[in-house]
């Protein structure tokens, strides 16, 4: 049985009803050369056994990070995720990515939500966290977006040393809007603070990564200082890993967090589907988007979970909500929590600092190789870059011939900076193979 939308009379009652005449009025805006004009071409049906066979024919082309030696950062990064964490996230109680429409009937979703926010506010030393946006590129743009609304200011500053993705989302999110972004220079793989001081004058935020693109650690300090005198935020975007053993935002002055959670009890899964972190100082939490779980006292007095302060987004007219975002990650946000819970307060800075011993062995014994140099030094936790002699890209597709996964900078336009990550999963012998690899390279 064919699958038929809407008779002809029907379809020309709706067209009509929105003033065009013909379906080709309402796709002329899409050019010629980008509309289908000829049949997808999907071929016969296959019963289940064939499509599976199918499936499993185009899955053994894709190279897993497993079964190679996975030293991939920038943002996505191969940490270890307890079996606990797949047992319970896939109990039928939690296996939804939506919050329920009558929420309040969920506690249980609601308490976990409450204490994923708890667990980020600490991290990020801030006051109000939201139960999560779609990752953290979305994160950061989110934040822009608030620090442009409590400010009415129009101008966004970002750190060159920020994750170049990052700043193609936000530039997406702000355009036609009226928004100028401008970007502050880098010196040896850090922000130039003093630039700050040229942009001043209508100036809504400044972004800083830290640990950055580059994975240096730098100082949220000298930024915020900065700003002093002005109406302007600093929005910090930071690794929640990393965050265990250094300085959170909160302390360092920052105004809001924004970050990437995929590092917390979340696999790579070839980018997504990841968890956007946002959390900011209680002035700010009326211009913040999604959702925030708060907990109250029924007129019983008994303790429950509900959605608060809810007029800030879709529950109001669209032209007056601070986002127009209308989910959250709520699946990737439960394995958050359940991973942060499993470590503890102890057990994460204890994962973070194997990953830092491992990196900086790695780096040291690198830094040892002639024609490679650590360009930045050594401030970083667990991910650094290295200058190379030869063809960046070239060296890249070399050892992932031989099954070594590194990467090259987006931002990098002499082709001679690589990027390495190590995680708490390489093992001394790994890196010690990407050692042995980089000095016959």
């Amino acid at each position: 049985m064919h699958y038929i939308p809407c008779t002809d009379e029907q379809e020309k009652e709706l067209l009509g009803e929105i003033g065009i005449s013909n379906f080709n009025d309402l796709v002329k805006i899409i050019p010629e050369n980008l509309r289908l004009k000829d049949d997808i071409g999907v071929g016969d049906a296959l019963s289940e056994f064939e499509c599976e066979n199918a499936a499993k024919s185009l899955i053994s082309n894709n190279k897993i990070a497993s079964e190679n030696l996975c030293f991939l950062g920038g943002g996505v990064y191969d940490h270890f995720v307890p079996k606990a964490v797949d047992a319970i996230a896939a109990r039928s109680e939690f296996y939804t990515a939506y919050t329920p429409y009558q929420a309040e009937v969920s506690q249980g979703t609601l308490q976990y939500l409450y204490e994923f926010q708890t667990m980020i506010c600490e991290l990020s030393g801030m006051d109000v966290a939201n139960a999560s946006l779609y990752d953290g590129a979305s994160a950061v743009a989110e934040a822009c977006s608030v620090a442009l609304s409590s400010t009415r200011n129009s101008k966004i500053a970002i750190s060159k040393t920020v994750n170049p993705k990052y700043s193609a989302v936000v530039e997406t999110y702000l355009q036609n809007r009226g928004v100028e972004i401008i970007y502050i220079n880098e010196e040896n793989g850090k922000t130039q603070y003093s630039e700050i001081l040229n942009h001043l004058t209508g100036l809504a935020a400044v972004v800083i990564q830290s640990p950055n693109y580059y994975g240096i650690v730098e100082d949220l300090t000298v930024s915020k200082t900065q700003l002093n005198e002005t109406k302007a935020l600093l929005i910090a975007v930071s690794d929640p890993v990393s965050l265990s053993i250094i300085k959170s935002p909160g302390e360092c002055g920052a105004d809001i967090y924004a970050g990437e959670g995929q590092s917390l009890g979340n696999y790579m899964s070839y980018g997504g589907p990841f968890i956007g972190l946002l959390a900011v100082k209680s002035k700010l939490v009326r211009r913040m988007p999604g959702r925030i779980i708060g907990k109250t006292v029924d007129r019983e007095g008994k303790e429950g979970f509900v959605l608060t302060l809810q007029t800030r987004e879709q529950h109001i007219r669209r032209e007056n909500a601070t986002s127009n975002i209308c989910t959250n990650q709520g699946l990737i946000a439960l394995r958050a929590t359940i991973h942060m819970s499993l470590l503890g307060k102890a057990g994460l800075p204890a994962l973070a600092k194997v990953c830092y011993d491992k990196a900086q062995y790695c780096a040291n014994e690198i830094s040892k190789i002639n024609n490679i140099s650590l360009p930045f030094g050594n401030e970083f936790i667990k991910e650094f870059s290295i200058s190379v002699s030869t063809s960046a890209k070239e060296l890249k597709q070399k050892a992932a011939q031989q099954s070594i996964f590194i990467n090259t900078l987006d931002n990098d336009n002499s082709d001679s900076l690589i990027q390495i990550c190590v995680t708490e999963k390489r093992t001394i012998e790994e890196i010690d193979t990407l050692i042995e690899f980089l000095k016959s390279a």
